[in-house]
């Protein structure tokens, strides 16, 4: 149980958690898949991963200041119609390199939309002492669809290369239209009491922002958070290229993906625990140490079965970071601007999944995927000294 929500609320958060990315991780490797189709060079896949990230970099903040004010369950329903919006669109003109930049950046402003409003509704209800726990479930809910997302492009591929993609877009337009409706089983009450506290706060506007960011510590941990989700990102979108370069089938593919999100899963089991007796800072170094090496390892030709292996070491360091610092957040910000700082740490990792693909991006030009996941390696590891003196622990 989530704080203080009933048990039908909190499941029907929880799936909504689900299926929103699920539909994420389904639709954006079947665009990448469809980019390839075109015959697209290397450089514009990671245009397309940025398009995701481009209307959340510029509504982030706004969308925290709007989810304080009107309430999570709002959020999520107009974020789940966009998400609706923008499979429809992909199914019906999702022909060209610009509709599924279009079609993405749509995706990327619908996700924004239901993350934002699911974080709320447990920085809001969950207690000090359980929040790492709270978020742990949420994200592990975030992960099981993570690992849905692909699994459904190794059912739908099967054994060829490039899987069908309008088959896949018509999937996505399906559950979507189930993650709009799961939106209406979160209990109204959740969103009902927050209003009062957000105009008694005085911490609205660029005040708000600027005074979130001086806190000691604060940017640095965004950045932490920002190269972890630019880094999932990666290799949603790399992946897939890194597969046809070395001839592996869509479906291999899809399960290495799934592989990812599945141990993604089991790194947040316990979470609560763990930050307990080793404390935020020391997960977060291990995790960001673990996904390090796990991205080296990916740039080296190797086995199919073995890239698995690294897959799964991947996804137990990328799975720690991210609950972590929404916890973090969440306790440090006034209560009446929890949505806000949430939505702030969204905004960081916005400019990080637009920064990062399109200056990676360029090196697949010359170097290839595995030339990306190397690069990755080495943004990951900086990451590690921009922590040094930070402290996440309460």
């Amino acid at each position: 149980m989530i704080g203080e929500l009933g048990r039908r609320s909190a499941t029907a958060l929880l799936l909504h958690s689900t299926l929103i990315q699920a539909v994420t991780f389904l639709v954006r490797p079947a665009a990448t898949y469809r980019a390839l189709e075109l015959d697209v060079p290397g450089f514009a896949l990671g245009l397309l991963a940025a398009s995701y990230a481009v209307f959340p970099l510029l509504l982030a903040v706004p969308t925290g200041g709007l989810v304080d004010r009107l309430g999570e369950r709002r959020l999520m329903a107009i974020g789940s119609a966009v998400v609706l919006a923008c499979s429809a669109f992909l199914l019906l003109w999702g022909s060209s390199i610009v509709t599924l930049v279009i079609g993405t950046a749509l995706l990327g402003a619908g996700q924004l939309a239901c993350v934002v409003g699911q974080q709320a509704v447990v920085a809001n209800n969950a207690a000090s002492s359980r929040m790492d726990s709270a978020f742990g479930y949420l994200t592990f809910a975030a992960s099981l669809g993570q690992a849905l997302g692909p699994l459904a492009i190794s059912l739908v591929g099967g054994a060829s290369i490039r899987p069908d993609t309008q088959a896949i877009f018509f999937l996505s337009a399906c559950m979507s239209l189930v993650l709009f409706v799961t939106t209406f089983g979160v209990s109204a009450k959740v969103s009902g009491g927050k209003r009062k506290a957000v105009v008694g706060a005085g911490g609205g506007g660029e005040g708000g922002v600027v005074g979130l960011l001086k806190t000691p510590g604060v940017a640095r941990a965004l950045a932490a958070s920002a190269t972890v989700l630019a880094v999932v990102d990666l290799t949603m979108v790399y992946l897939p290229a890194l597969g046809a370069e070395r001839g592996l089938t869509a479906a291999t593919v899809g399960l290495m993906l799934t592989t990812r999100a599945v141990f993604s899963m089991v790194s947040r089991l316990g979470l609560g625990q763990m930050s307990r007796k080793l404390g935020r800072m020391r997960l977060m170094v291990f995790s960001l140490a673990l996904s390090t090496a796990a991205l080296c390892a990916a740039a080296i030709p190797m086995p199919a079965w073995l890239l698995f292996a690294v897959m799964a070491v991947l996804g137990l360091g990328l799975g720690i970071g991210q609950p972590l610092t929404m916890s973090w957040l969440s306790a440090q910000a006034p209560a009446g601007q929890r949505g806000r700082a949430l939505a702030l740490r969204l905004a960081g990792n916005r400019v990080g999944q637009v920064v990062l693909p399109s200056a990676i991006g360029v090196v697949a030009a010359g170097l290839g995927a595995g030339g990306v996941f190397l690069a990755s390696a080495v943004v990951v590891g900086g990451t590690l000294l921009l922590l040094r003196g930070v402290r996440l622990d309460d």
